[in-house]
């Protein structure tokens, strides 16, 4: 799906503390490349579930700026609310408090699950897209057949989903969510299903197409290897309600292997961040 979004500001007040777990501790430095121009920035965003006792409090004052062209990792125990995180930039759902802007242009999610129409081959799944653009037919063609070579599918077109693997599907979700010509890629786990081997080598797809494509990227992910593996910086989330805790900047010198002795490192020490705070909120 596609939402082109440039300001979004929630009418509401920030969530009361009855409204969720009191806000006894800092909701952290806002996680930003410092400033400048933005593709995405969140300001002081909340987001709460529900009314009265009841009420569940997601998000607490989150704050985040992603630059233009930057690879930017979340990651955070269950339920911390970094699905949340990416339905609001997505325009999904609407921030009780704070605001959005998404100053990079058009923006696209990507989803753990292809979502593929099983009756529909892969060229065809890819031309919805371009379709609902409004772009005409014989252009449509052309750029889906471009597309499908860039996810490295070329000749597969006239395959249907049942017809392909786990990780070539996943490669038609891309190409689909490319072919929204978004400036801003959302993706949510998107290789969670994978087998390592295949996704090693979507790794290695997806850092060719962000460089080629002069994409912004907010990717989500349980796996802190995945993370270092892939970001310019990993942003580390707090048990809900969901805060920003802390980010590592993640120097680029050379390819990445998700089992090199750099990349083992850093998770190392981003798990134990992860740990020390799952262990305080008893998980």
């Amino acid at each position: 799906m596609s939402v082109t979004q440039r300001r979004r500001t929630s009418p509401e007040p920030a969530p009361a503390a009855s409204a969720g777990e009191p806000a006894a501790e800092s909701p952290g430095t806002p996680a930003s490349p410092g400033p400048g121009p933005a593709a995405v920035r969140l300001s002081e965003v909340s987001k709460v579930y529900g009314r009265g006792p009841s009420a569940l409090l997601a998000l607490d004052r989150v704050s985040l700026t992603v630059a233009p062209g930057e690879f930017v990792c979340l990651i955070g125990a269950s339920g911390c609310g970094k699905s949340t995180l990416l339905s609001l930039v997505a325009g999904l759902d609407q921030p009780t408090a704070g605001s959005i802007s998404t100053e990079g242009g058009p923006v696209t999610l990507m989803f753990q699950e292809p979502a593929l129409f099983p009756w529909l081959t892969a060229a065809r799944n890819v031309e919805l897209a371009l379709r609902a653009r409004g772009v005409p037919k014989a252009q449509r063609r052309r750029r889906c057949a471009e597309l499908l070579d860039l996810v490295d599918l070329g000749g597969f077109g006239g395959k249907r989903p049942h017809e392909l693997s786990g990780g070539m599907r996943q490669r038609v979700a891309l190409a689909r969510a490319l072919a929204q010509d978004a400036d801003v890629l959302l993706m949510d786990e998107p290789f969670g299903a994978l087998d390592a081997m295949t996704r090693d080598l979507l790794h290695e797809e997806l850092e060719r197409i962000w460089a080629q494509q002069a994409l912004t990227i907010l990717f989500v992910t349980h796996n802190v290897r995945e993370a270092v593996r892939l970001g310019d910086r990993v942003v580390v989330l707090s048990s809900r309600p969901g805060r920003v805790i802390e980010e590592y900047p993640v120097p680029r010198q050379g390819p990445r292997r998700i089992d090199s002795p750099e990349v083992a490192r850093l998770a190392a020490t981003i798990t134990d961040r992860l740990r020390e705070e799952m262990s305080r909120h008893g998980h």
